[in-house]
């Protein structure tokens, strides 16, 4: 009896822990954001000479990264402390595709790459099927 009632404590304390470093972590994400955001804009908006698209686009898909991060911590907090496995399929997508626009001379690469995105999208498929037989 005893030793349920610490392995509770343990629990509890180490969820609570886990929650107060995912609000940190959320925190310092959304200074990222409001950064990458001014950066954005500035080159956008303020600057006198154009940005390269190259730039501008990898600006834009890490800005998304870090939106889809916070996303992830904020269903963490309504899924009852779960995080849905659909969000880091998107994570990676998002991720996959900043690569390829980084990194795109090597063409067997960015096939590989391309092969990557396919996988996460059938998986993604298959774990947004609600009808799957448990067969």
């Amino acid at each position: 009896m005893k030793e349920a009632k610490r392995e509770s404590f343990i629990a509890k304390y180490l969820q609570q822990l886990l929650n107060v470093m995912l609000l940190l972590l959320a925190i310092i994400l959304s200074m990222f954001l409001v950064r990458k955001t001014m950066v954005i804009l500035d080159s956008l908006l303020i600057q006198s000479e154009p940005t390269s698209y190259y730039y501008l686009t990898e600006g834009i898909l890490v800005y998304f990264l870090y939106f889809e991060f916070l996303s992830l911590i904020v269903k963490y907090f309504t899924h009852n402390y779960h995080f849905p496995l659909r969000y880091f399929i998107y994570i990676g997508i998002t991720a996959i595709i900043r690569l390829i626009i980084i990194n795109h001379e090597d063409p067997i690469d960015t096939f590989t790459y391309c092969l990557s995105i396919l996988v996460l999208v059938i998986t993604l498929f298959i774990a947004n099927t609600r009808n799957l037989d448990a067969n």
